[in-house]
């Protein structure tokens, strides 16, 4: 493959990233404008709006990815954006400040991103995802916004739903702009995801490495911004229950509807390495994330030590995939 095509694939994953990142922030402001507009409250937009939107990089790459054949994209997009949502975004949020976790809702969250992620360890350990264990996916994910839903529309206070009312009012917009962003916003991230897979596939039949590797490194963390930039945003304002709760409802969001949605597309094959390597790296992530702020040794709290080990985490499963797949 000549030098010029993987000088272009590697601008088309820089400015595929960057206008992913603009359009998801677009397609989320615009979202939760409108669905502000039309009643539904702050907790609800903040759980499912916002939930979606942040995740819709993630969905829309992994959906591309499978149409075109590339599973290893994929999958390793939704489960390389877990563990980054983990051990990237809230290691270095909890290193700027120590997240305090006060909301109830996310409390409960918390549990059930753990079952969610024992459901997928479950669905992967065979060498692959079917179209039926995809089907349940989806069904399982429906089940939990059924439960948000209903959580965002009981009148019980909780500081989430506080946070997210008052960065609704910081950012609001005319109902016809917030749909002319919404719409602009979901083109744009169609356009830049189909830009950003080429990229990467590209660069991966260049230097000889797996779509999966791609999928888990490059990709999984330019989608992964959004949820970046959102919780060092949020921290700094003091909103820290935003901060986590991205990060909870992305990766529920990314196990059942993304992956449930590539796998329905195209069923996905799964090499060993997926379940003895990534699944156990996102699997103890999630535990520690849970054990971190289950409240057991003290407040609810991601302090800056356990921030520090969630990062060097992080780049230590990086440098081990890099070494492996350059090996």
């Amino acid at each position: 493959m000549g030098s010029r095509r993987l000088v272009l694939a590697f601008f088309a994953v820089v400015f595929g990233v960057a206008l992913l990142v603009w359009s998801a922030d677009r397609f989320v402001e615009g979202a939760a404008s409108s669905a502000r507009h039309f009643g539904m409250s702050p907790l609800l937009i903040g759980m499912v709006v916002v939930g979606f939107g942040t995740s819709a990089p993630e969905m829309t790459v992994s959906a591309l990815a499978a149409a075109q054949g590339n599973p290893g994209i994929a999958l390793g997009n939704a489960y390389g954006s877990n563990i980054a949502n983990i051990g990237l975004i809230l290691g270095i949020t909890a290193l700027l400040s120590p997240i305090a976790v006060h909301s109830r809702v996310l409390r409960k969250e918390l549990p059930l991103l753990v079952a969610v992620t024992a459901v997928a360890a479950w669905q992967v350990w065979d060498g692959g995802i079917t179209r039926l264990e995809a089907w349940i996916s989806l069904a399982i994910f429906a089940a939990v916004m059924g439960w948000s839903i209903w959580q965002g529309t009981r009148k019980t206070e909780d500081t989430l739903g506080t946070e997210f009312e008052q960065e609704l009012s910081d950012r609001a917009l005319p109902l016809r702009r917030a749909v002319f962003w919404l719409v602009v916003g979901l083109m744009f991230l169609i356009l830049s995801s189909r830009i950003l897979v080429w990229g990467a596939v590209t660069i991966a039949q260049g230097f000889g490495i797996s779509d999966l590797v791609i999928g888990l490194t490059i990709v999984a963390v330019g989608t992964s911004l959004p949820e970046l930039a959102a919780s060092i945003i949020a921290t700094r304002k003091g909103e820290h229950d935003i901060a986590l709760g991205n990060v909870i409802g992305s990766n529920l969001f990314n196990t059942l509807a993304v992956v449930g949605l590539a796998g329905v597309i195209a069923p996905i094959s799964v090499g060993a390495e997926v379940f003895t390597r990534d699944m156990l790296v996102m699997a103890v992530l999630t535990i520690s994330l849970f054990v971190f702020c289950s409240g057991f040794r003290g407040p609810h709290r991601i302090t800056r030590i356990e921030g520090g080990i969630l990062l060097m985490s992080y780049a230590a499963y990086t440098a081990y995939l890099m070494a492996t797949a350059l090996g």
